[in-house]
């Protein structure tokens, strides 16, 4: 029976993509010596959040999510980000892959929070796998599943996150609101005669005497 180990090789922004996907390069190494036909993989990947420091920004950007830090001792726990999939060609001894994952920016999403609060640094993730191998003996095919106990660990640079996030949304980030508050807040922008939405929210927000020190630019 084939016994597969798994290793994040990078990351990357794919490329000419309509929508934000970072790839991951993974490295498949078969360690029993039979000649794979094909993997039917599946990633489900975590963000380890006590595994990074935080500064006193990000701290604040990350109230919604994980509270006063002085919580984070309960509150700072491993996070699942989304789910992946691909097919794996036939290979012997070791292969390549890319393991395409759809990103949002959506700041109602929790992972959506977690990396637009992010300003350096990495953030530590581990990718779990599970699935299906095909492969052949006695010329007959065979099947078994990945068990759960496979998995990498990964750093994934903020850098890359937020420049693939400014390629495809450049200066702006997405806030989905009930459409009762984007009727009150039309109105509210019509009345008064405002272009656009960001003068209409931060007329309001300077008028609840809103304090916050203006971030850097996403």
């Amino acid at each position: 029976m084939p016994d597969l180990e798994f290793t994040v090789l990078s990351a990357a922004p794919e490329p000419m993509a309509l929508t934000p996907i970072l790839t991951f390069r993974l490295g498949i190494a078969e360690t029993q010596g039979h000649p794979v036909d094909s993997v039917a993989l599946r990633c489900q990947i975590l963000v380890e959040a006590a595994r990074r420091p935080y500064d006193a920004r990000e701290r604040e950007a990350l109230l919604d999510l994980f509270g006063d830090p002085s919580r984070y001792g309960r509150t700072l726990k491993t996070m699942l980000w989304t789910h992946a999939a691909t097919v794996v060609p036939a290979f012997t001894g070791q292969t390549t892959v890319d393991l395409p994952v759809p990103c949002t920016f959506d700041l109602t999403v929790s992972a959506g929070k977690y990396f637009f609060a992010l300003e350096g640094g990495e953030v530590a993730l581990t990718l779990q796998f599970s699935g299906t191998v095909f492969w052949r003996d006695d010329d007959a095919l065979r099947v078994a599943p990945i068990p759960w106990t496979k998995e990498a660990a990964f750093r994934l640079p903020v850098a890359t996150w937020r420049s693939m996030m400014e390629e495809h949304y450049p200066g702006t980030a997405w806030l989905c609101l009930g459409r009762e508050v984007v009727d009150r807040l039309n109105r509210y922008k019509g009345q008064r005669g405002l272009p656009t939405w960001d003068e209409a929210l931060d007329r309001l927000l300077t008028a609840a005497g809103d304090q916050t020190v203006p971030g850097p630019p996403q």
